[in-house]
């Protein structure tokens, strides 16, 4: 049993089944572990299309944890009222440390970074890193729509892609990560001023966001913007039961500090009556004194200073005051202030007098205007319910006026550091509200909200069928619900809507706001046509897109209006408040008889300015849903899920994704993005399509293999049906630039490993031989110093013999060496030289004998060291030690016997005597460590003191009867000749010619040296062209073509050239060793002249040189074998030991040390012309041979492939153009892989001569090389044909229009003219 690849361990081999079938692969037990898929996660996959269906899998979904499912791109959630609402995420470290449902843990965000979105399951991940990635790879501006009810979880969707944003946009600039804080920090601090409790959501959204964060071109956030849409500003001053305020009052009240508290005397949430009027002060899941906190360090991190927050919290101090603000009743019914204390802390909060206070909040200002001219001015007094309102109405114009300066602030402080190329927009809005009570705010909610939905239905429904039918795509029409009649039911002017009904209603009863709304009530009549709105008396119902609304009429008038009286604005002037003052820039005119914009026409053109702002960038949808009205996380209502599902369109939106097509995009763009797949649309990164865009388009998506049935061609874009399309384009753009940085490592790689093989070999080279050189270096110096002086022993001429010096290695501690280095004790000197020699011993009474001894020489002294017996056991001790210093002279005999001496000081054991092989080299090592200071004695006779007071004289006989060294005798040598004394060592051996090798071999790299097998010629690269949406990409250099010699540059060879003049076919001409004249010119229906005698015999051209093998020759690929003797020609040397020879027709390369040179013989004289044929005949070039051969006639070859004879046919660089392709031989090379060859044959040659014509052999030419030269042929009009009586250029020239393997035009009239003949 095998280890399986899994885990390793041992695994049973499955049963093999009959029918030969192949094996099955055994299941993993791991599969068993991984979370199974519940429901489609894709409902465009559904089997069955219909709500109750999309019902049903939204609900097994959303009961195993799966919150989001796909329609196409479009993300359906379903709020999972799972975990704990954290409204303090203020910053990156605190979005990883949130794992509601583990489906947002850091470990989840890194999985969907950089993934397609069918590669991972929904996801809003998957939505933020499908904006970001189309922002950065379209760049297009994207938009987030995140639609659906409150509390289906828009605010929760909105801050997860802040934060997969924020996670994957990179950036290690401070200023990039500080506007990244700042984008997480805007959550906390808007949520705490614009969200509240309500009886759905506790965490409402009491307003409308659009955030839009700004990117480089690098994808780096650089600054963000948010845009604030109708702050629900009623909720400041009443809520209903069990609701309550914004949260930032709970949370100032409760978690104020001390100093706070003294300052705006602060006390709980139960002592106001904004806030603890709905008894509702606790909520379970906020936890405000924790969020008050956080609040605080968002604020730091926008950037606030200490006195703007100080500011912000007074100003919430004087709202929560003037709630506290009661007004009893007098006996006239006017009101009056119940508790003055709190009118005068008000007043000193607001910086403003007391009885300033108390005045505006119980009278009025009225003008009266006679005839446009100012009247009289009173003070008229208000009831309880009118100073009750006038005091809610500067509370909330306060609070609205203070939310929208922190918007602003935060704009300022997120404003972009750097230019924005791009932007992404995230839009987090007040969901569909439907309450007992709905009035004003709930209108414009709506209203917004119908906007939303006509968006998404203009975009993915209507839009995206009306450009099927523009661009002429197959199509089938799907039936949807159009809200714009309810949208036009609300906003339009002519004929009125509800908004301008409202308008009018204002204008014509502004003083009192019943009568207003009595106004308005009869101005409804005229909506009755509309069949989505219904009059009822105080009410009005709406059928909304999500359902049907009834409005109260009550109240709605004064809302509309949205202004506060002119006595509260100039007490808000009068204060020394300057941040109150600043809250309120804008004053109206009471001279202005232009009518103020009402909060309608506010919420009006927000809204179209919102929908402009989307339109304009590339939509994601995210649909909530909310599962239930009670927040549980258990409980699925069917009925109110189902009905969510009808409103949104989710069944259209399926059957539009399925009969559509997910991407579309034009021509341009498309080209723009994708040319880099196709091989016809771009070369090197660069555009060089030459059609069409439309065309480009085609051409891309064929050579990517896409089928036809997955993408159509419209009149102006591209569409592709299925997103895997779309997602595997992609795939293979990005795999382009992978493979292109592969292409380039490889062939940095080759180019460092070819370095690499070089520098090896010459490390190789110099450490063989380095040591050998030094060693030589010393070798010559010896023969300096006996030059002419001694005869030489013929063995120490060897041309391989080196002065190596220490041959008993002593330095390399040999246990020999290791032991004379003991005995001679030279610790850590250098041993120059050490060997073997014979010591002439004196014997007493009898004659010297030579006994064996060791010589070491070290730079300080010579030792000669004995080896002598003692008890038994070899012992080696120093015999003599003499000091360099001491040595005088070294003696030498003339002849060539190994004796020398070493003459010293006067000392007791005289000079020693002694037989040396290596003695040339020991003196050598002598006069090198004595700065030559020795003296060399060399004559007949050598001399030296036998004993201090001694000397003796050793004579040396030459006998040739003596074979060996010499033979010692009585102090006589005699030794035979050796080679006379001038003599030198002998020139190094040749060595046996090996096979060179190519430097690069391996995987990496293509196999070097020459080859047999045909190159294709190199593909001209196409000029890059610019792209049909942009700007021209940068063009590469193009390639540089070296200048050919011309042909008067060169040496004259054997050509025709006959130009032609009117003609299409130019006459056939005869030809001979030389030149032949041109023809005159005449008419192209004149028949062709008969050939003209032959001119005289040119001079003798040099002959080609040969060679000749000297050794047999095993080739390989793209060498040529050799047997001993073949001759070959010469078509190129080389420098790195290759020559490219030719034999038979056939080139390839050989090794030179195997070639020597051929003499040239003498040339015989050639023979006569042959007699003129009955028609002219094809040209017929000179052979290239080392005898010249007289050219022959020959019949045109009819197998050849007809040419073009139109003008401008040649290639633009001037060379032949090969409209027949070679057949290369077999054993034709190619050699464009060895360095710096070349197959130009030099300007010198002649161009060969064959039976037909020849191709070249498929050899790549040398870089700039001009190639082997066509048969000339007669230039073509319109081709730059060179003047009459000019030598014809050579290929490159511009001036030949024949072709390698190309039958001329007159060799094809020429043979017609002779069939014609013979029939």
């Amino acid at each position: 049993m095998a280890p399986s690849k899994k885990a390793g361990k041992k695994v049973a081999p499955a049963p093999k089944k009959s029918g030969g079938q192949g094996k099955v692969a055994k299941a993993d037990w791991k599969e068993g572990f991984k979370k199974k898929q519940v429901g489609v996660s894709d409902m465009t996959l559904l089997t069955t299309i219909s709500n109750e269906s999309i019902n049903d899998n939204l609900q097994k979904r959303w009961t195993n944890a799966e919150i989001y499912t796909y329609i196409g791109s479009v993300l359906i959630s379903v709020n999972p009222f799972r975990g704990v609402y954290i409204s303090s995420w203020y910053s990156l470290d605190d979005y990883k440390l949130a794992a509601d449902l583990g489906i947002y843990t850091e470990e989840t965000l890194q999985r969907y970074r950089g993934k397609n979105r069918l590669e991972v399951p929904p996801h809003v991940f998957s939505i933020a890193e499908g904006a970001y990635y189309n922002m950065n790879a379209y760049h297009e501006n994207q938009c987030v729509i995140i639609s659906g009810e409150s509390g289906a979880g828009k605010t929760e969707a909105a801050k997860r892609i802040m934060q997969y944003i924020a996670e994957v946009s990179g950036g290690q600039d401070s200023s990039i990560q500080e506007i990244k804080d700042m984008v997480l920090a805007t959550n906390p601090l808007l949520e705490s001023f614009g969200c509240a409790k309500t009886l759905r959501n506790n965490n409402s959204s009491r307003h409308g966001k659009y955030l839009e964060i700004m990117f480089n071109t690098q994808g780096e956030p650089v600054g963000a913007q948010i845009t604030n849409y109708l702050l629900e500003k009623g909720r400041v001053v009443g809520q209903i039961e069990n609701e309550r305020d914004f949260h930032i009052f709970y949370q100032f009240t409760k978690a104020a500090t001390d100093e706070q508290r003294e300052m705006f005397g602060l006390q709980g949430p139960e002592a106001y009556a904004y806030t603890s009027a709905s008894n509702c002060l606790e909520v379970s899941d906020i936890d405000d004194v924790k969020d008050y906190r956080d609040t605080l360090k968002a604020m730091g991190v926008i950037g606030l200073s200490q006195e703007e927050q100080t500011e912000i919290f007074r100003m919430l101090a004087i709202i929560l005051w003037l709630g506290n603000v009661q007004f009893g009743e007098l006996d006239d019914g006017n009101s009056k202030i119940a508790d003055t204390d709190v009118t005068d802390f008000v007043a000193y909060l607001m910086g403003v007098d007391s009885s300033q206070v108390q005045k505006v909040l119980t009278s009025k200002v009225v003008e009266t205007q006679r005839g446009g001219r100012r009247g009289s001015v009173y003070d008229v007094p208000l009831n309880p319910s009118q100073a009750t309102s006038g005091r809610d109405a500067l509370s909330k114009a306060i609070y609205n006026n203070l939310f929208e300066w922190i918007v602003s602030r935060i704009n300022v402080s997120m404003k972009p550091r750097f230019a924005s190329a791009h932007v992404i927009g995230i839009l987090d809005i007040f969901g569909f509200e439907i309450f007992e009570d709905n009035s004003f705010e709930q209108l414009c909610i709506n209203y917004v909200n119908e906007k939303l939905q006509q968006i998404f239905i203009e975009l993915t429904l209507k839009t995206e069928q009306e450009e099927y039918v523009r661009e002429q795509i197959k199509w089938t029409p799907i039936k949807y619900f159009n809200n714009k009649i309810v949208c036009d039911l609300i906003e339009e002017r002519r004929p009125p809507g509800i908004f301008a009904a409202l308008n009018d209603a204002c204008a014509t009863a502004h003083a009192d706001p019943t009568a207003a709304d009595n106004s308005f009530i009869q101005r409804t009549s005229i909506l009755s046509s509309n069949p989505h709105f219904e009059a009822r008396g105080t009410q009005f119902l709406v059928k909304h897109y999500a359902g049907d609304v009834m409005y109260n009429v009550s109240g709605m008038t004064d809302k509309n209006k949205d202004s506060l009286i002119k006595d509260l604005l100039d007490l808000i002037g009068s204060s020394d408040n300057q941040f109150l003052q600043g809250l309120f820039p804008d004053r109206p005119d009471p001279n202005s008889k232009k009518r103020p914009p009402t909060a309608g026409d506010r919420i009006k053109a927000s809204a179209g300015a919102l929908v402009e702002n989307l339109m304009k960038a590339q939509p994601s949808y995210i649909r909530t849903i909310k599962p239930n009205q009670n927040r549980s996380s258990s409980e699925y209502d069917l009925k109110a899920i189902l009905h969510q599902i009808k409103y949104l369109g989710l069944q259209e939106n399926i059957r539009v994704r399925r009969a559509g097509f997910a991407y579309r995009n034009t021509f341009e763009k498309m080209v723009e993005r994708f040319y880099l797949l196709s091989p016809k649309t771009s070369y090197a990164g660069d555009y060089t399509w030459h059609g069409d865009s439309k065309s480009g388009c085609e051409q891309i998506l064929r050579d990517c293999g896409i089928a036809k049935d997955e993408w159509q061609m419209g009149v102006t874009k591209a569409f592709i049906k299925n997103p895997e399309t779309l997602f595997a384009l992609e795939t293979m753009r990005d795999q382009y630039w992978h493979n292109m940085a592969r292409r380039i490592q490889r062939a940095f790689r080759n180019y460092m490993r070819y370095k690499h093989e070089c520098a090896r070999r010459i490390q190789r080279f110099w450490k063989n031989n380095k040591e050998g050189i030094v060693y030589s270096q010393v070798r010559d110096y010896g023969h300096q110093i006996l030059a002419g002086k001694k005869e030489r022993r013929r063995f120490s001429l060897l041309s391989y013999r080196r002065f190596m010096g220490d041959y008993l290695d002593v330095n390399g501690k040999s246990p020999l060496g290791g032991e004379l280095a003991s005995a001679c004790g030279i610790g850590s000197d250098h041993v120059t030289y050490s060997g073997r020699i014979q010591l002439l011993v004196s014997k007493l009474g009898r004659s010297s004998k030579l006994s064996p001894r060791f010589i070491v020489v070290t730079n300080k002294a010579v030792h000669i060291l004995i080896t002598t017996n003692k008890d038994g056991r070899n012992q080696t001790v120093v015999e003599r030690k003499i000091p360099l210093v001491s040595i005088r002279s070294i003696g030498l005999s003339s002849l060539r016997d190994d004796f020398m001496t070493l003459n010293g000081p006067i000392v007791e054991e005289g000079d020693p005597v002694f037989s040396c092989h290596f003695k040339t080299e020991l003196a050598t090592h002598l006069l090198q460590l004595t700065q030559a200071s020795i003296t060399m004695l060399v004559s007949p006779t050598m001399e030296y003191a036998k004993k201090r007071d001694k000397k003796a004289q050793v004579k040396f006989l030459k006998d040739e009867r003596v074979l060996k060294d010499g033979v010692y005798k009585s102090h006589t040598v005699t030794v035979g000749s050796g080679e006379p004394p001038s003599s030198l060592s002998r020139p190094p051996a040749k060595r046996k010619a090996g096979i060179v090798r190519p430097i690069t071999q391996g995987k990496l790299l293509r196999a070097g040296g020459p080859s047999d097998k045909p190159k294709a010629a190199a593909k001209p690269k196409p000029a890059p062209r610019p792209l049909p949406g942009g700007s021209a990409p940068a063009a590469a250099a193009p390639p540089t073509l070296r200048a050919t010699p011309s042909a008067s540059a060169s040496t004259p060879r054997a050509s025709i050239a006959a130009p032609t003049t009117g003609s299409r076919a130019p006459p056939a001409t005869s030809t001979t060793g030389s030149r032949a004249p041109p023809a005159p010119p005449r008419a192209a229906a004149a028949p062709p002249p008969p050939p003209p005698p032959p001119p005289p015999p040119a001079p003798a051209k040099p002959a080609v040189p040969t060679y000749r093998a000297k050794f047999a020759f095993e080739g390989q690929d793209g060498e040529m074998s050799l047997a001993k003797d073949d001759v070959v020609e010469l078509v190129e040397k080389d420098d790195n030991g290759w020559w490219l020879v030719k034999r038979g027709g056939v080139e390839g390369w050989a090794p030179n040390n195997y070639l020597e040179l051929v003499p040239v013989a003498a040339a015989a004289p050639p023979p006569p012309p042959p007699p003129p044929p009955r028609a002219p005949a094809a040209p017929r070039a000179v052979p290239a041979a080392p005898k010249p051969v007289a050219a022959a006639s020959v019949t045109a070859n009819a197998s050849a492939k007809p040419v073009s004879v139109f003008p401008g046919m040649a290639p633009s660089n001037g060379s032949a153009t090969p409209w027949k392709k070679p057949t290369p031989s077999p054993t034709a090379s190619a050699a464009s892989s060895r360095p710096g060859s070349s197959l130009a044959p030099k300007p010198g040659a002649p161009p060969p001569v064959a039976a037909k014509p020849k191709p070249p052999p498929p050899v790549a030419a040398k870089p700039g090389g001009a190639g082997k030269p066509p048969i000339p042929t007669a230039p073509r009009p319109g081709q730059g044909a060179p003047p009459p009586k000019a030598p014809p250029r050579p290929a490159g020239g511009g001036g030949g229009a024949g072709g390698i393997g190309q039958l001329d035009l007159s060799a094809a009239l020429a043979r017609r003219a002779q069939r014609m003949a013979e029939d």
